[in-house]
């Protein structure tokens, strides 16, 4: 079993949004925690402006000085917030979630706000979010705008898949870069049988296997980071409403999805998860 290292290289794609400003701070925050390089990348996208009735008045790509100045406001975010951490910054012109889906390849962590200046004001997640986490090969972390106080709690859903061992893993690894407790959450329905009322569940049997699975599945990362502090938290409950209803610093999710379009690679918990969570969520995948 390999076990995921924090360093290298963190990435945080930027758009002037508060949202996207959310997400530099944090990125910086990780990046000062495991010794990271920060690379703020801005996706230049020409494409919504190559269209009959857009002009751009005077001879200077005003695109490009705007775009300059997104990065220059995200950097200064970073170094004000962690000194020390290295931070490049980096334009790239193209469509954003192309653009951060190539990133990705190279990061060992990429950190974006929740949604972007563009889109339907009343949508809860951005399209580019939504597609970037279905579909980056690294850890993917979107993080809402606002101030939060710090809990010194994250939480990882655990199940009885070995998909979720990727997120279990950087789960251990981000508990014990932060002195956290690690909340383990399991959580499992009775199937309903209205048609079939003979049948019969044992309800305290099935909660004793369910904490057996769980403590099964995180044992060797835990013999690797004897440090971190556990706490196992079964629930009957619907996945979505025991995850979202942890306060917690992170909250961390496999993606179990299939499929060959954007969120479709993201499973119905996920897209719950990151719907409804009020703080950070890092959607984990293994590499392919």
């Amino acid at each position: 079993m390999k076990r995921i290292t924090m360093t290298g290289l963190v990435i945080v794609g930027v758009d002037g949004s508060a949202a996207a400003a959310a997400a530099v701070e944090w990125a910086a925050d990780d990046a000062s925690r495991t010794g990271a390089e920060l690379r703020i990348v801005h996706a230049l996208d020409r494409h919504p402006y190559n269209i009959a009735g857009v002009v751009a008045l005077g001879p200077e790509d005003v695109l490009l000085r705007g775009a300059a100045k997104v990065l220059e406001a995200a950097e200064a975010i970073a170094r004000s917030r962690q000194p020390t951490v290295q931070v490049v910054p980096q334009l790239v012109e193209g469509r954003p979630a192309d653009v951060l889906q190539e990133q990705a390849q190279q990061a060992d962590e990429l950190v974006i706000g929740d949604r972007g200046l563009g889109g339907f004001t009343r949508a809860l997640l951005g399209s580019v979010t939504m597609k970037t986490a279905g579909q980056a090969p690294c850890p993917v972390v979107v993080v809402r705008a606002g101030s939060r106080e710090r809990i010194g709690e994250i939480a990882v859903g655990v199940d009885d898949s070995d998909s979720c061992e990727p997120a279990i893993a950087y789960a251990f690894a981000q508990a014990g870069l932060r002195g956290a407790t690690l909340r383990l959450i399991h959580a499992w329905q009775v199937p309903v049988h209205a048609f079939a009322p003979e049948i019969y569940f044992d309800v305290d049997e099935i909660h004793a296997t369910r904490h057996e699975m769980v403590r099964e599945r995180v044992a060797p990362w835990e013999a690797r980071h004897p440090e971190v502090e556990l706490v196992e938290d079964v629930q009957n409950a619907h996945p979505v409403d025991a995850l979202t209803g942890t306060a917690c610093d992170l909250l961390i999710v496999g993606s179990h999805g299939r499929g060959a379009f954007g969120s479709l690679l993201l499973g119905s918990v996920s897209r719950g998860v990151l719907h409804h969570a009020s703080c950070p969520v890092a959607v984990v995948r293994g590499r392919t």
